[in-house]
C-alpha cells in the first residue's frame, strides 16, 4: 500500500480514454511533476495541460451535454 496513492496512471489512462471517446485530445495530459516530487504527503495531481481554444470549446460542449445542458 506504500505506493498506491502515487500510482495515478490508471486515472490518467481512464481520462485519456474518455476524452478520446468524445473526440478530445489533451496532448500534455499527465502527472504534474511538481506534485510528484514528493513535497507533500498527498497524491500527485493530474496535469490537464495546455490546449487550444477549439479543444477547450469541445471539452466544454461535452461536459455541458453530460450535465444535461
Amino acid at each position: 500500500m506504500d505506493d498506491a496513492p502515487y500510482d495515478i496512471g490508471p486515472e490518467i489512462d481512464a481520462l485519456r480514454t474518455a476524452l478520446k471517446a468524445n473526440g478530445i485530445t489533451l496532448p500534455s495530459l499527465g502527472v504534474d511533476p511538481l506534485t510528484l516530487a514528493g513535497w507533500t504527503s498527498r497524491p500527485p495531481l493530474v496535469a490537464l495541460g495546455n490546449c487550444n481554444t477549439e479543444t477547450a470549446r469541445r471539452l466544454a460542449d461535452v461536459l455541458q451535454r453530460a450535465a444535461g445542458g
